[in-house]
């Protein structure tokens, strides 16, 4: 299993928005290492749901539904998208404030690469995450 990281901003799709339709589309991805990214995720890897720019942190838990395909979205370009579905609400949010200050989390690639939309996490990161969060799967 893989575990990755997704970023949304909570105006334009909310974690309770995912919860409210059960699966979406993870679809609008624009950035090539984002896209190998979706390309690598398989169905039943999990996901952490972070709400980026206003809010700033992880706040769910989703699991790949389906693995990557063509984004309809796309006008052009060869984009691809996954189906994400809501596994549960963290008990606490983890904030990047947290992450970044955290000697386990520092080297995350929502720190380092922070333009990504869509990264990976090692065992290690996303086991310390649900730590943090208080949070069993």
């Amino acid at each position: 299993m893989n575990y990755w990281l997704v970023k949304s901003e909570p105006e334009a799709y909310a974690w309770s928005q995912l919860v409210k339709d059960g699966k979406t589309a993870w679809t609008g991805v624009r950035n090539f290492a984002a896209r190998l990214n979706l390309r690598a995720m398989k169905k039943g890897d999990l996901v952490f749901f972070y709400h980026s720019v206003t809010e700033k942190q992880i706040v769910g838990l989703a699991r790949v539904a389906k693995e990557f395909y063509s984004d309809a979205t796309a006008t052009e370009g060869d984009w691809s998208c996954v189906d994400l579905m809501p596994v549960k609400p963290l008990k606490n949010s983890v904030t990047l404030e947290t992450i970044k200050a955290d000697n386990i989390l520092q080297n995350m690639k929502l720190v380092k690469q922070s333009r990504l939309s869509v990264t990976p996490l090692t065992l290690a990161e996303f086991a310390h995450l649900l730590e943090l969060a208080a949070t069993q799967i």
